[in-house]
Formats: structure tokens, sequence, C-alpha cells
């Protein structure tokens, strides 16, 4: 449909039939060519400032996909970087990613559901997640945020792009909200069911959220050209 190489008009309805963890594994060899992947060109704004090569210890990309996030972190480590990922198929392409970039920290991936963070996931310096706020249903994002908090050390800092609400006379906010109206049907009709809406996790909820667990948030403008222009970089710190 969007590329030669990426999926049919059928495998993406089959994807969207599926659970999210099946789902994900039948796009993954073609996830890269469709535009539901975040742009590098915002990753790569979003992190070039954060940290030079070899300035941070550790760092945790979740929901990694196939590695947007994780290949640009690698360079930044010194010791190793973490991706996470309910889709195994997701997995294998984010760690041949990393394993391809710069760098000489270690590459560890892990399977699992972020809202539930494992031992072995350990603590980091930073956390990225891009794209991925769909999938966590409004009622989850609390328990997200006090997820994330365990996943830094003290001082550690949560990195993501959000944007504010569009206005309710947008176009855009009302093909959203058909869009997110056409989920919940699927999802009440069908099992397993399929998480993915839209206009979730913005400004300012997030920050909310965040402030109220603990972090210091900064929201830079500006950051993005267009067409992403509208779109804002979040850097919360764990203050406590």
């Amino acid at each position: 449909m969007f590329h030669r190489n990426g999926p049919t008009f059928f495998e993406l309805a089959e994807q969207a039939m599926s659970s999210l963890e099946r789902g994900y594994d039948l796009l993954a060899d073609k996830f890269d060519y469709t535009p539901y992947r975040t742009p590098d060109a915002i990753v790569e704004r979003c992190l070039a400032d954060l940290a030079g090569p070899g300035e941070l210890s550790s760092a945790i990309d979740l929901c990694c996909g196939t590695g947007a996030s994780l290949q640009r972190l690698r360079p930044r480590c010194r010791d190793h970087v973490t991706g996470v990922d309910l889709s195994r198929g997701m997995l294998e392409r984010a760690r041949a990613a990393a394993e391809a970039a710069e760098g000489s920290a270690r590459v560890e991936c892990h399977q699992g559901d972020v809202l539930s963070p494992q031992p072995a996931w350990g603590q980091h310096e930073l956390a990225t997640c891009f794209g991925a706020f769909g999938h966590i249903l409004e009622r989850d994002e609390p328990r997200f945020v006090r997820a994330v908090r365990s996943l830094l050390e003290p001082g550690g800092r949560f990195v993501f792009v959000t944007a504010e609400p569009p206005s309710m006379t947008s176009a855009s906010y009302w093909r959203s909200r058909a869009f997110n109206a056409a989920m919940r049907v699927r999802n009440a009709l069908f099992d397993p069911p399929f998480p993915m809406y839209y206009l979730t996790f913005m400004l300012p909820r997030a920050r909310a959220l965040l402030e109220q667990e603990g972090f210091e948030v900064r929201v830079t403008h500006g950051l993005f050209a267009p067409p992403f222009d509208r779109y804002v970089r979040v850097v919360a710190t764990r203050v406590r």
C-alpha cells in the first residue's frame, strides 16, 4: 500500500485482526516501509543534544519496534543498551539494527509488556519511547509512568515526542476520533483485542501524570521542521 516493499492491504487487515503481539510479528519484516514507523528525522533531532558519544552508561528504549531509537542510543552508551517490545519479530529487527550501529555497548533485548517491568531490564540514565503511546490505554497511562520511573536511576531522563491536543474544529481531530471509534467497535466485537488509538498521552495530561510521579518536566517547542513542527519534545527527569 505505502511502498513496494511494504505490507499489502490484506496483510494490514490480518494484522488488525490479530493480537498486538502476533500483529507486529506479522508486520516486522515490512514495518520500516510503513508510515507507522517514527521518522528518522524525529528520532535523530530528539536525541541530538541529549548525550554525546559514550556519555551514558546505559539507556533503554521501550516499545522499541525495529530499533529506530535503539540504534541511535548505542553510540551514546558505554556499557549497554536495552530494547523492550511485546513482539519477538520486532525485537529481532531491533537487535540487528542496534548491533550494526556504531559503538561497543552491549545490546540487550527483552520480550515483555512495558506496563510490567522486570528486574532484568535494569535501571538506566535515559529511557525513550517513540510511536507506541497509542497502544497504551488511557486507564493504563499512570501505570506506564510508574513503570518508566522504576526503570530510571534518580536523575535519569525519560524522553519522548508528543503534541498539544488538536482543536475540536480541525479535520485531524475528527479523523482521529472516527478511527478511535472504529477501533473500539472492533475490540468490542472481536478477540483478541488490538489496542491502537490516536490522541493519547498528549500535553498537558502527560505532564500532569509525570509530575505526579516525581518527574521534573521540560517541554521544547519548535524543535522539529515541517511537516513535524506540531510535535514537541518532552524531557522528564526523575527527581525523586
